[in-house]
């Protein structure tokens, strides 16, 4: 409820004053800054969809369209537009970056489907080697995941950045786009340990050697990143140059070793292929205690994107585009 007192003098005729109303987020609009921040929040930070937010607003008899809720989204977005170039302006100049992208369904007006858009994330988290930036992370969307998309989030970046192994990371830090984006790739061990656990999962229940011990030879690796966690980043690089830079050059020397008896095609030899194609941006984190063994920090800050996307997905008796056996609001 907006209070407008209106004051009159008993000396004066006709003179009546009334405060003015207080400008608003939306102007001649009704809803208050509290009420869009309230959707907002239960949006992205609650992940509920904005028809579940017009449902639970209609049980109190408030009669809101979903329509109605995105538009006050957009208009809130725009409004804060400003404070996300400046994240990410502070972002850029971090020393680390890790960057990540994810598909994520978007609605198509007319088609009656979806298409694939992408959310490409930006995060810093030096708690890890107790870096004395705060952590942060901004999001992008964009229509597709190629180096074109990456290069407009990251340009003009200059520190490392920690990614997978995604040819466009590396087709965004050549040469010839150096006017744009000069960082060093370090990629991620979480994502050559996955490809492993793939191989023995779908082996099993027969064995998986070669997988086996490559987790375990990975293992030995984290192990020792475990010892290291919060450690400034001089004392991880030392620990790491004792402990796990030999461990490391026996895996490199174990992988040549075994790729050699291995079917060229099978996919425990593209596994191997891939650590030692990726082996310097694998190792880099060897010589830098700033930078982790993976990309998990991103990869959990990419999570909520996950859980709007999935909370989106409604039962079939709903009245909505069909997708799949799935339907999409």
């Amino acid at each position: 409820m907006t209070r407008r007192p209106k004051l009159a003098c008993r000396a004066c005729h006709g003179a009546v004053l009334q405060h003015a109303a207080p400008e608003r987020l939306i102007k001649g609009g009704l809803p208050t800054e509290r009420l869009v921040t309230h959707v907002i929040d239960a949006k992205y930070h609650w992940h509920l969809p904005l028809y579940r937010q017009a449902q639970m607003l209609a049980t109190h008899r408030i009669a809101i369209d979903r329509s109605t809720l995105a538009f006050w989204v957009g208009y809130a977005a725009q409004e804060l537009k400003p404070l996300w170039h400046r994240l990410r302006q502070l972002l850029l100049a971090s020393s680390k970056l890790c960057v990540d992208e994810t598909p994520a369904p978007v609605l198509d007006p007319g088609r009656g489907r979806t298409k694939t858009g992408y959310f490409w994330a930006l995060s810093r988290d030096d708690r890890p080697w107790a870096g004395p930036d705060p952590p942060g992370v901004v999001y992008a969307y964009a229509p597709g995941r190629g180096a074109v998309h990456g290069l407009r989030l990251l340009e003009g970046y200059r520190g490392i950045i920690h990614c997978d192994g995604y040819q466009a990371y590396k087709t965004m830090t050549r040469e010839t786009r150096a006017d744009a984006l000069s960082g060093t790739l370090a990629f991620c061990w979480a994502h050559l340990r996955r490809q492993f656990v793939k191989i023995e999962r779908e082996a099993a229940p027969a064995p998986a050697p070669v997988a086996r011990e490559a987790l375990e030879r990975i293992a030995q690796l984290y192990a020792v990143e475990k010892a290291l966690r919060g450690r400034s980043d001089a004392e991880r690089r030392a620990g790491r140059q004792v402990h796990a830079r030999p461990l490391a050059t026996a895996l490199k020397q174990w992988f040549e070793a075994k790729l050699d008896h291995l079917a060229q095609k099978s996919d425990t030899a593209k596994a191997l292929r891939y650590a030692l194609r990726h082996w310097d941006g694998l190792t880099l984190y060897l010589d830098d205690g700033r930078i982790e063994m993976d990309t998990n920090a991103v990869e959990r800050a990419m999570r909520p994107i996950k859980l709007n996307a999935k909370n989106s997905l409604l039962p079939v008796a709903t009245r909505a585009p069909r997708i799949g056996q799935f339907w999409l609001r």
